[in-house]
């Protein structure tokens, strides 16, 4: 294992919530950030005494790390600086609203370089059904005051299966956010999740098929402008895959600072609770068991694209994929949902729409 570390910091602030979102949240307030920025601060300085790992990869999420007042994230990342060893080459990224303008100018002056805006769609009218506080006007101006800020690694979010949605109107989208140009697009299928308003509402849904020809089609259209599938959500130009979260996929170790952030770290998972008063009070972890086993580095690694690689699993693990494992790939490779090389196993598009269940019975078998 790499001996570098990366750090997730959450930024647990919302003006509101969207009407799909189960990402822990609350309400920001000037005084609530300063506690919170300063709790936190403190927060990041304990764990850079507990550690002497180098750090490649930074990202700052939410919440709406975009709510922060011009000063506070160069307070964040000094106190990063001041705490860890920070690869001079690191990736440091945050998340963005496109309606916060005015926070793209202090993320450049505080040494973020890399920025991803929430944009989702094109339209308008799903724009305010999923209750952003943008329209699409707000997101092309967003990415252009990025690039004129200095930016050069610039991400963008596109939702599929969205309440009354099909492949014309995903068209649409589609069109206009790969006229932004931007480095990467990660993709995402709506889920209703149990605490959010949408779980409530008479939704128009697409139907299963109606969702996978929107992932299918996204695939396609990606593909033909230039950026390469890497992971069964995220689509990049040569070069920008996202090095955090390729961090996640191939099981490689992380601190997670803030209420609802997890770890990974010397071999244990833990995180804290979704808390911001506890959390600014007296911040503590909770233990969520090992990590980092076989099983979770299978799991993890079949969802990019370049799938498990069997010499990557023999190194880290000395331990050769049982044939019975090869025996059932092989049978979802004839039903066109994997790919079972000399080398690999890997799943194909149409395999990334059912993901889970193909993992899972891949597991049962060792």
């Amino acid at each position: 294992m790499t001996n570098n570390l990366g750090i997730y910091i959450h930024i647990p602030f919302c003006d509101k919530k969207c009407n799909y979102c189960d990402f822990y949240s609350g309400a920001s307030t000037p005084e609530k950030r300063r506690e919170y920025v300063e709790r936190l601060s403190e927060e990041i300085r304990k764990w850079g005494a507990l550690t002497a790992r180098p750090i490649d990869t930074l990202y700052i999420g939410g919440g709406t790390p975009s709510l922060l007042s011009f000063e506070e994230p160069g307070l964040i990342l000094a106190a990063v600086r001041e705490s860890f060893s920070l690869s001079p080459d690191a990736e440091i990224t945050v998340e963005a609203n496109p309606s916060d303008p005015d926070f793209i100018p202090a993320a450049k002056k505080a040494g973020i370089n890399r920025i991803s805006f929430g944009i989702q769609s094109a339209n308008d009218d799903e724009l305010e059904l999923l209750g952003r506080r943008h329209n699409f006007a707000a997101a092309k101006k967003a990415v252009s005051l990025a690039r004129k800020a200095g930016f050069k690694n610039i991400s963008a979010d596109i939702m599929l299966g969205l309440p009354n949605s099909d492949i014309t109107s995903l068209k649409k989208s589609i069109d206009e956010i790969l006229a932004l140009d931007t480095e990467h697009i990660s993709a995402y299928i709506l889920k209703i999740e149990e605490n959010t308003p949408f779980y409530n509402l008479p939704l128009e849904l697409p139907d299963e098929d109606g969702t996978a020809d929107q992932y299918l089609y996204l695939c396609d259209r990606m593909r033909a402008a230039g950026y390469g599938h890497y992971e069964i959500s995220n689509f990049a130009k040569k070069g920008f895959e996202s090095r955090h979260n390729n961090r996640y996929w191939k099981d490689l170790e992380y601190i997670g600072i803030g209420p609802s952030a997890h770890s990974f770290f010397e071999g244990k998972r833990f995180y804290y609770p979704r808390d911001i008063n506890a959390f600014i009070t007296e911040p503590k972890t909770v233990a969520d068991g090992d990590g980092g086993d076989s099983d979770e580095f299978i799991m993890l690694a079949l969802r990019l694209s370049r799938g498990l690689v069997f010499s990557e699993l023999k190194e880290r693990f000395n331990m050769d994929l049982p044939e019975s494992v090869i025996k059932k790939a092989k049978l979802f490779e004839k039903g066109g949902l994997l790919a079972v090389d000399d080398d690999r196993i890997s799943l194909t598009e149409r395999g990334m729409l059912v993901s889970n269940g193909i993992i899972s019975k891949l597991l049962g078998e060792i």
